[in-house]
Order: structure tokens, then C-alpha cells, then sequence
């Protein structure tokens, strides 16, 4: 019974992700990213916990995955210059720590990788591109109420 109440929540949730996905701009996709590889560590830490081997090793892998496939590989070492070669060098540091704490039951490195994860989250979405636009935009539209202008009533007929 609840097999299939749970087969139609994780198919509503795989759309939702999936229609996120297209309409992101490239960098919310980035966030996204970071949002899956932060999500996988923390499953990994509780199921660490837990004693559940199997799951913590997939989660694990998904971070990796996430971190390996969609971060790194999203790099432009060419236009980045040396901010995207530190990228590179951190987020392959991180996947070494992630492959340590797997072998090794260690709780402290997923932490490690969890808050550098956080870091870069935090500086990514500061430097949101449309952020200052979004709220210049914003203001721009908002009415400037001006107290000596004439007003607009509107009177019913009866």
C-alpha cells in the first residue's frame, strides 16, 4: 500500500527536479548542484551513523558523482584563469576525502567536505548575476507615492 503512495511521491519529486532543471539559469543550475552533493553528505552522515554500509556508499558516490561530473566538469580552466584551477585542485581534494571517509567510517571528513560544500554554496549565490539587477529592477517598479499629485477616484454610479 504505502509502496505505491511512495512510487508517486518520488515521480512527482523527479519532475519537479526535472522542470527545474530546464528552466534554471546556468547559475541556479550550479546551486542545484551544490544543493545534491550537500543533500547526498548529509544522508551519508546519518546512514554513517546508522551502520547502513550499503547506503552510506551510494550517497557517497552520488556526492563524488555530483562534485566529479557536474562541478568540476563545469569548470572553464581557460576563462576561469586561477580561480577555476583552485576550484579544481579543492574539488578534487574533496573527492579524495569523500573516497577516505568511505574506506575508513569517517564521520569527520564527510563534515569537512559538507562545509567546504557550504562555503562555496554561500559564495556562489552571492555572486548571483541577477541579483543586484533583480532588486534595481524591483525598485524601479515599486510606485513613488508623491503627496502633491493629483489622484485617480473612481466613483460608482448608482
Amino acid at each position: 500500500m504505502f509502496g505505491i503512495i511512495s512510487s508517486g511521491a518520488n515521480a512527482y519529486s523527479k519532475v519537479a527536479v526535472e522542470t527545474g532543471v530546464v528552466a534554471a539559469s546556468p547559475h541556479k543550475l550550479i546551486v542545484m548542484l551544490f544543493d545534491g552533493a550537500l543533500m547526498a553528505l548529509s544522508n551519508a552522515q546519518t546512514q554513517m551513523k546508522n551502520g547502513d554500509v550499503a547506503a552510506k556508499g551510494q550517497s557517497i558516490s552520488k556526492a563524488i558523482s555530483i562534485i566529479e561530473s557536474g562541478l568540476r566538469a563545469s569548470l572553464d580552466k581557460k576563462v576561469g584563469g586561477e580561480i577555476a584551477l583552485n576550484l579544481d585542485a579543492l574539488y578534487e581534494y574533496m573527492s579524495h576525502q569523500l573516497l577516505l571517509a568511505n574506506l575508513n567510517n569517517d564521520l569527520l571528513k564527510l563534515k569537512e567536505v559538507h562545509e567546504l560544500l557550504q562555503g562555496l554554496k554561500s559564495a556562489w549565490i552571492s555572486i548571483e548575476p541577477n541579483a543586484a539587477s533583480a532588486e534595481s529592477h524591483q525598485q524601479q517598479l515599486e510606485p513613488v507615492l508623491d503627496p502633491l499629485a493629483p489622484r485617480m477616484t473612481s466613483f460608482a454610479k448608482a
